[in-house]
């Protein structure tokens, strides 16, 4: 996409304005008539569009025209011409989304002067979709523990797709990433993806901020559904949209198309979906805030996004990568971790879940000396609730009150189930790491009533007592 169309009636008009581009060293395309036009524009969409206003023999003119390309490639420029110009010509040009309007007869540098800075805006958009893009493919995901595994396949699946996907999980646990990753690997890799954060937006703008609004003062703003033609669409926290809005966005996905706020034409528009949310919908839906016909279109294909807590195998990890990235962004210090500190990360609680490893890396990085590896004395204190300030255990209240055998087994009990869990419920790697032969350690375990059990493709640990209460 590199040429400029031109588009006029006059074949002396569009051939002058061919050769004067050709000479300037733009290369050229021209349609005498709005079939002629459409069909080049379908076959390969220009980084320029020069167009005359009125088209004899046509079925379109040129006002149809600059509707039809601002809806299917809102990206292009389209610079208007015409030799009846007048104030409300261009003010309806400029309304639907022309970049300038220039009267015949022209002036010639007038015309190149106008040319040069479409052709500059329509550079800026190109480059600025493909930093967009960019950031799309560098999202990857990183881990290796089983629950990253079942969830890494379960994203495969979808990616060759336009199957809606519905990503649940708690919040931080990295679901933008994942939603991507899907993007970054299907058919649409190259068109745009649009974040719409339904929980940061206020009520009475979101249905402007979605489809855009029209008006004479300023003519056409396109709306974040308008941006993600072609692409992916991205509702974050799906939960939290308007329930008005929630039935317009309805629909938006059985009609595929829709009305800016202000305006009277329709906006076709060719979108895949993708939604997250960290609160249970059916909840929602049965307390009334959520509508279930929308809840059905968008939860086509469920994906469960595990917490940092099921996943804690691939701490290390994603704390070196948070490393490596917060070195080549901020320059921050390239350190890597110490054993006491991963284990330390592996054992705390992360209701943040991968955003607060990566908020908490950060910290340490800022704050500390720059040299060595990481030690797990540099953690933030509340990573240690237990210990005191001089490094004693500090113990709890019902701990304490209990005789030396009960308190004992207390503390076994949840230091086996800490390091069970911390190893993704790998009995080998937990016996090596606590200095047990693996047979002794299920000795162990059965005589404390510990089990493990399979979750979110992860085994974890619990204490039989607990599993028979809650059955």
């Amino acid at each position: 996409m590199s040429d400029i169309l031109i588009v006029d009636d006059e074949r002396d008009i569009r051939e002058l304005i061919g050769d004067i581009l050709e000479d300037e060293g733009f290369t050229t395309r021209l349609a005498g008539n709005s079939s002629e036009a459409m069909a080049e524009i379908n076959a390969e969409p220009p980084a320029l569009l020069i167009l005359d206003i009125w088209l004899k023999d046509s079925k379109m003119d040129g006002i149809d025209i600059l509707k039809a390309v601002k809806r299917d490639n809102p990206d292009i420029p389209v610079v208007i011409i015409s030799g009846h110009g007048n104030i409300e010509i261009a003010v309806a040009a400029i309304k639907q989304g022309a970049y300038d309007f220039i009267e015949k007869p022209f002036n010639i540098d007038q015309l190149l002067v106008v040319i040069r800075r479409a052709m500059e805006t329509s550079l800026l958009r190109r480059e600025n979709n493909q930093l967009k893009r960019g950031e799309v493919k560098a999202a990857e995901m990183i881990g290796d523990s089983a629950a990253y595994r079942t969830l890494v396949s379960q994203l495969d699946k979808v990616t060759k797709s336009n199957g809606r996907v519905m990503l649940t999980g708690p919040a931080g646990a990295g679901k933008e990433v994942a939603a991507r990753y899907i993007h970054g690997r299907s058919g649409r890799a190259n068109a745009p993806f649009v974040t719409v954060n339904c929980a940061g937006v206020e009520p009475d703008m979101m249905e402007t901020m979605l489809f855009g609004k029209e008006s004479a003062q300023r003519g056409v703003e396109p709306g974040l559904l308008e941006q993600a033609h072609g692409g992916v669409v991205y509702f974050d926290e799906v939960a939290d949209m308007p329930h008005g809005t929630q039935s317009k966005i309805l629909r938006v996905l059985v009609d595929q198309q829709f009305t800016r706020v202000g305006g009277n034409d329709k906006v076709r528009v060719d979108l895949r979906v993708i939604s997250s949310t960290n609160r249970d919908l059916q909840v929602e839906i049965a307390e009334g805030r959520f509508r279930e016909e929308l809840y059905h279109r968008l939860n086509v294909v469920p994906i469960a996004v595990p917490s940092l807590a099921e996943r804690r195998e691939d701490i290390p990890v994603l704390a070196q990568h948070f490393i490596e990235a917060c070195n080549a962004t901020q320059g921050l210090p390239l350190r890597e971790l110490s054993e006491d500190a991963v284990a330390l990360m592996q054992t705390m609680t992360w209701p943040g879940n991968v955003r607060q490893l990566k908020n908490l890396i950060e910290r340490v990085l800022i704050l500390g000396d720059g040299t060595g590896p990481i030690e797990a004395r540099e953690l933030p204190s509340d990573a240690a609730p237990g210990e005191d300030a001089e490094g004693r255990v500090v113990l709890s209240g019902t701990l304490a009150t209990l005789p030396l055998r009960e308190a004992r087994e207390a503390f076994e009990r949840e230091y086996l189930l800490t390091q069970i869990n911390r190893f993704g419920g790998n009995i080998s790697r937990t016996a090596s790491f606590v200095g047990m032969e693996r047979s002794a350690l299920h000795r162990k375990l059965k005589s404390l009533g510990v089990v493990t059990s399979q979750k979110s493709g992860a085994r974890v640990a619990r204490v039989e007592d607990e599993i028979e209460q809650a059955s």
